[in-house]
């Protein structure tokens, strides 16, 4: 007998099966269910038998919408799970308007079963908010990372594909989803089912927690520059106190001007503009994702008072950061 031949016959003989609950979120993102409820049914094939199980459920238990607009009937309202389940709570934009009273009361429920618990995309800030990320690893959607890491602080956040810590589960979002459910598949049936599943979706570069969910910075930035990807990284790294120019051009062993002529030569601008750039970037993300004070974003993104801040943010963007907290429309994600 081949060793396919050979593995189809003991996943055969498998008793037991592992029920998924996938819980849609108003506004959840599409390609992170569907890529992990496929890996279950393909895993299904292969075996030639149901050894997995899902139900798709939410709140109300009627239709519920993705962030593309198509509405799902579900299959149920949130409902009792056994022990031995594993749910995936999947979420999208508008995160926080989605984590309602009842799913927050419905999850810490289940958690208290000692039901394995999953975010897929931004399922991870409903976690937080339950408190069943406190003390853990976890991750997130990078263009969430920010506030998430801002009103989470006992959580250690990570820049994974994807985290497991203990029973509890979380995905940067997108493909991350496919790497999460590979690894659960081959802790359950072994690494050659999950390379099966990954044959075929045509998946050929499976990655581990050990992955980062960004581009490199060469690619982002889409230059191949040693020393002006490393001035760059760190001024990623040091947004709320930033590093002068002088400082970042001695650190990777140039002159000021030097650099200065690197930033426009291949991107363009100045290193001061582009750390600016940056900064604002972020204190965006802050705005239009958490529920921070104007002055606390300001401070959070390395500006010494509130009216530099203005200043700088309506040249960037052409609005201030008062009106844009108003506007509070959250862009999108995954």
């Amino acid at each position: 007998m081949d060793t396919h031949s050979e593995l189809l016959s003991n996943l055969t003989r498998v008793k037991t099966q592992r029920h998924f609950a996938f819980v849609l979120m108003d506004n959840f993102t599409l390609l992170c269910f569907s890529a992990a409820m496929e890996c279950l049914r393909i895993a299904n094939r292969m075996a030639g038998k149901e050894i997995y199980t899902w139900r798709v459920i939410g709140e109300g238990g009627d239709t519920i919408s993705c962030s593309a607009g198509t509405r799902f009937a579900l299959d149920g309202d949130l409902c009792d799970l056994q022990r031995e389940d594993t749910v995936l709570l999947c979420g999208g934009i508008e995160v926080k308007a989605a984590t309602t009273k009842p799913l927050l009361s419905w999850l810490r429920r289940e958690a208290r079963k000692g039901v394995s618990i999953g975010g897929l995309c931004t399922g991870a800030y409903v976690m937080a908010k339950s408190g069943l990320l406190d003390g853990k690893r976890a991750t997130i959607h990078w263009e969430n990372a920010d506030s998430f890491a801002e009103e989470f602080m006992e959580i250690d956040l990570s820049k994974s594909v994807f985290v497991i810590d203990g029973n509890r589960m979380s995905t940067a979002g997108g493909t991350s989803s496919i790497d999460l459910m590979l690894k659960l598949i081959a802790d359950d049936h072994g690494e050659t089912v999950a390379n099966l599943v990954a044959d075929q979706l045509i998946y050929s570069s499976i990655r581990t927690d050990q992955d980062t969910q960004r581009l490199s910075i060469p690619t982002r930035i889409g230059v191949r520059h040693p020393k002006l990807s490393q001035v760059v990284k760190m001024m990623e790294e040091n947004i709320e106190d930033p590093i002068s120019p002088s400082t970042l051009a001695g650190d990777v062993g140039m002159s000021t001007r030097q650099l200065e002529r690197l930033f426009r030569r291949y991107l363009s601008r100045s290193p001061k503009r582009y750390y600016m750039e940056l900064r604002l970037q972020k204190a965006r993300n802050l705005l239009m994702q958490t529920d921070m004070s104007v002055i606390n974003v300001a401070l959070a993104c390395g500006f010494a008072s509130p009216s530099h801040f203005s200043k700088c943010y309506r040249s960037h963007y052409n609005t201030t950061p008062y009106r844009e907290r108003g506007s509070k429309s959250s862009p999108a994600t995954g």
